[in-house]
C-alpha cells in the first residue's frame, strides 16, 4: 500500500477520495492548498501525489513544477478543468495521468495502483530526493538545484535490456544513466519520454499501437479516449527538432507510431 498525499481545496471531495483510498489501506495526507503541498513534501515522503489544479496560494501547475525539481514520484491531476491544452499543459510540466472530474471511484482507484506499481519498480527516485531535502534545511524545493531523477529497471517485457544502450540514427540512449544525446549533446526527457524511445528505437521495424505504448510504459489499463500517449510522443519530436532535422517517429495512421 502507498502513502499518498490528496490536494484539493474542497473538502468534500478531498474527504471522497481520502476515504475511497483508505478502504483500500492506503495512507492517506490532505492538503487544502499548493502551499500547505509545498511545506508537507518537504517535511514528508509520499509515493504518490493526487492534485486538484485551481488551488489557494500555489497552483496546482506550479506545484507540479516544483516538485518536479527534486522528485519524480507518481502525480495524478484530478481537476474540473476538462480541455485539451489543460492536460496538455500539465501533461508537459510533468504529471503522470490526468482525470477529469466527475470521476468514478474505480477509476480512481485503477490509476492509483497503476502509478504505484510503477512506482515502486522504479522506487530509487525518492530515496534521492529525501537525500537533497535533507541536504536544504528550510528552504522549500522550489529552491533547490534542478535535477533530473534517474529511474531504473524497466521490467515490461517489451522493454529492451536497461543494461544495453540504444543508439538510432544521431540518437544515443545511455540505459544505465537514463540519459539521452542527440548529436552529441545531452537532451533531457521525461520518464515516460524517455521509455517510450526506448521501445520505439530499440523495435524500429515495429508498429506500436497507442495502447500497447500506454500499457508498456504506463502499465494502466487502457481508457480509449486517453490523449497521454499522443501528447508525449509530440514533446519527444519537438525535443528531436531542436536538435536534428531528422525525422525519428512516424505516424501509422489508424494503428500507432513506429520509428522512421
Amino acid at each position: 500500500m502507498g502513502k499518498i498525499l490528496v490536494v484539493d481545496d474542497d473538502q468534500d471531495i478531498n474527504r471522497l477520495i481520502s476515504t475511497i483510498l483508505k478502504k483500500k489501506g492506503h495512507d492517506v495526507t490532505s492538503a487544502y492548498s499548493g502551499t500547505e503541498a509545498e511545506l508537507l513534501i518537504n517535511m514528508n515522503t509520499y509515493d504518490l501525489v493526487i492534485l486538484d489544479l485551481m488551488l489557494p496560494g500555489l497552483t496546482g501547475e506550479e506545484v507540479i513544477e516544483r516538485l518536479r525539481k527534486v522528485s519524480n514520484i507518481p502525480v495524478i491531476v484530478l481537476s474540473a478543468k476538462g480541455a485539451m491544452e489543460d492536460k496538455v499543459e500539465v501533461l508537459n510540466l510533468g504529471a503522470d495521468d490526468y482525470i477529469t472530474k466527475p470521476f468514478e471511484n474505480e477509476e480512481i482507484i485503477a490509476r492509483v495502483n497503476s502509478q504505484l506499481r510503477r512506482y515502486t519498480k522504479l522506487g530509487a527516485s525518492n530515496d534521492i530526493k529525501n537525500d537533497t531535502l535533507m541536504n536544504c534545511d528550510d528552504k522549500s524545493f522550489s529552491d533547490i538545484a534542478n535535477s533530473n531523477i534517474a529511474n531504473s529497471n524497466m521490467s515490461d517485457s517489451n522493454m529492451s535490456d536497461t543494461n544495453s544502450d540504444v543508439i538510432y540514427k544521431n540518437i544515443h540512449i545511455q540505459s544505465a544513466g537514463r540519459e539521452v544525446f542527440i548529436k552529441g549533446e545531452q537532451v533531457s526527457f521525461t520518464a515516460h519520454e524517455f521509455d517510450i524511445m526506448v521501445l520505439l528505437f530499440s523495435n524500429p521495424s515495429k508498429v506500436y499501437s497507442r495502447e500497447m505504448l500506454y500499457q508498456s510504459v504506463w502499465k494502466n489499463g487502457y481508457y480509449g479516449e486517453d490523449n497521454t500517449v499522443n501528447v508525449h510522443v509530440s514533446n519527444i519530436r519537438k525535443k528531436i527538432a531542436e536538435h536534428d532535422t531528422e525525422e525519428y517517429i512516424k505516424t501509422v495512421w489508424g494503428i500507432g507510431f513506429k520509428a522512421c
